[in-house]
């Protein structure tokens, strides 16, 4: 994938990226908030052996008491040591529930305890690691004292008193906000991740142009126009959605091979074919074409119902010997565009297209017009499209952003590739209005005409 794809990923997910890190942040938030602070007595104690008598008896000194030293860190979590402790402070604790809060460790090679006493309260947590040295060297005194010399052989020096913390320890407000953001971002980005692999919409012109080597024909913007139900007629002509089917009806024109008919249809239905059938007729015949638009869709009659046409008699009549062709046709509008209604409701609208009236009504039908657009029904649900693209000049796919599948395109260019259709090109609808190709173009108003003769002079 290039970069432009996972920005664009970026810029459309952005709002869910940003919400995923807000929760992470607001998660972090509670924690802390439900957190209670905890301060921190440090407390180093310096442990020696008593007059060694000579260098030799000091190194085996030394080697003693760093042995000594790492036995002391497993005494110091003793009932012997901490239980005088709760006695001296009154506190209301067992002797694990203390033990958990005193952390003694030794470095290797040396002969200092290193303790940290944690608690809610920082003048208790100082007089907890006060009493707990006191107590460890009352037990060390016991259990190292000399029968032959009448003393003791070890002695505990604090060299760093007990301090009385200023801040908490914990929480960490900055570590635990910086993973909340840290855990927000990853799974923000997963997320994306995911709904980009498992969502298999046609979203972007970057998606569509993936999508197959097929040519553009053109490309219909969303406006709301159309979610009015707007045709190219009735619309504003200097508008982007209307030059849009002027482009398409100029690509149309300068087909390799000129289609006198064509097969406008979809993967799925809501992909606006019906649209661009509708608007690109009315388009050809403002140019001054002789277009015939022919509702083929006999089971939903899309567009005879878009135009407020009677469903009646139309192809289906005409197909089934009920009504002649000049019977069925009617006209919509003042410049009297011709259409040729869908007609009566058909059980097998199939058959009726796979029958040999259509090739017959299709000669007819292409001497007396220039082109004749089908609008036909999806492809995938049905096989409507696929007969009439077997006797038509070709088909133009078109693909809604948003609402096409990739595997449902994929599927439809299949369908119409086994029964050898000529596929002329693919429309993409609901594209992004600002998008720079659709970008209205419009004269400058009077007034800045004026301005620009008037600078000019």
């Amino acid at each position: 994938m290039e970069l432009r794809h996972y920005l664009s990923v970026l810029r459309r997910g952005w709002l869910l990226l940003v919400a995923a890190v807000l929760v992470s942040l607001l998660g972090a938030v509670a924690i802390i908030g439900l957190t209670p602070p905890t301060y921190q007595s440090h407390l180093r104690i310096y442990v020696s052996v008593d007059d060694p008598a000579d260098a030799d008896e000091l190194g085996l000194g030394a080697i003693y008491t760093q042995e000594l030293t790492r036995s002391f860190v497993e005494l110091a979590g003793s009932p012997a040591v901490l239980e005088p402790v709760i006695e001296e402070l009154g506190l209301d604790e067992s002797v694990g529930a203390l033990a958990g809060r005193i952390d003694v460790q030794t470095q290797v090679q040396t002969v200092i305890l290193e303790a940290t006493v944690s608690d809610g309260d920082p003048e208790q947590a100082a007089a907890i690691a006060t009493a707990f040295a006191a107590s460890l060297d009352d037990v060390v005194q016991g259990l190292t004292f000399s029968e032959a010399g009448g003393g003791t052989m070890i002695t505990l020096t604090p060299v760093e008193e007990p301090t009385i913390a200023t801040a908490p320890s914990a929480p960490r407000t900055g570590i635990i906000l910086g993973l909340g953001l840290l855990v927000g971002l990853s799974l923000g980005v997963i997320v994306l991740a995911l709904r980009e692999v498992l969502n298999t919409r046609v979203r972007t012109e970057e998606e569509f142009a993936r999508l197959t080597d097929l040519p553009v024909l053109g490309g219909v913007p969303r406006d709301r126009e159309i979610a009015k139900g707007t045709l190219v007629s009735q619309a504003d002509p200097s508008s982007s959605w209307v030059e849009s089917f002027r482009t398409l009806r100029t690509n149309v024109q300068f087909l390799d091979q000129p289609a006198s008919s064509l097969v406008i249809t979809s993967s799925v239905r809501g992909e606006g074919a019906t649209s661009v059938a509708v608007n690109l007729a009315m388009s050809m015949h403002d140019a001054g074409q002789r277009v015939l638009l022919v509702d083929a869709d006999m089971r939903a009659r899309t567009a005879t119902t878009m135009l407020g046409l009677a469903d009646a008699p139309g192809l289906a009549d005409v197909l089934a010997g009920q009504v002649h062709l000049a019977g069925a046709l009617q006209r919509w509008g003042a410049d009297g565009l011709a259409v040729l209604p869908a007609g009566a409701p058909a059980s097998h609208p199939n058959e009726l297209l796979g029958s040999s009236v259509l090739p017959q009504l299709l000669i007819e039908l292409n001497r007396d017009y220039d082109v004749v657009l089908f609008d036909a029904p999806p492809v995938l649900p049905v096989s409507d499209a696929s007969l009439l693209s077997t006797v038509t000049a070709g088909v133009v796919l078109v693909v809604g952003l948003g609402r096409a599948r990739k595997p449902e395109v994929q599927k439809a260019l299949e369908a119409l590739r086994m029964v050898e259709a000529k596929i002329h090109g693919m429309v993409p609808t609901r594209l992004p209005a600002n998008s720079a190709p659709h970008r209205a173009y419009r004269a400058p108003l009077p007034a800045q005409r004026s301005r620009v003769r008037s600078t000019a002079s």
